[in-house]
């Protein structure tokens, strides 16, 4: 499976990318929980929010950004 990377925006968003680069989601954290909001784009390059290869887990809940555990959560990918 592919590897996913976490990369840090602010204190309370960490970008989601696949071992390419490619942008998948948001890991937002709302209230004491984390949640992977899941993000796919059109063919014109357009934002599909809750789209994307992730969109049947979008709102997965981690209690903190670990990027081991999105990945088992996320289908098996291993960082």
């Amino acid at each position: 499976m592919t590897a996913l990377t976490l990369a840090f925006v602010n204190a309370n968003v960490y970008s989601v990318h696949l071992a390419d680069g490619a942008h998948v989601g948001n890991l937002k954290r709302i209230g004491a929980l984390w949640k992977f909001k899941a993000v796919g784009y059109d063919a014109s390059g357009g934002v599909e929010p809750g789209g994307g290869p992730f969109t049947d887990r979008h709102n997965t809940a981690l209690s903190e950004p670990d990027v081991r555990e999105l990945s088992a959560r996320l289908g098996g990918c291993v960082a």
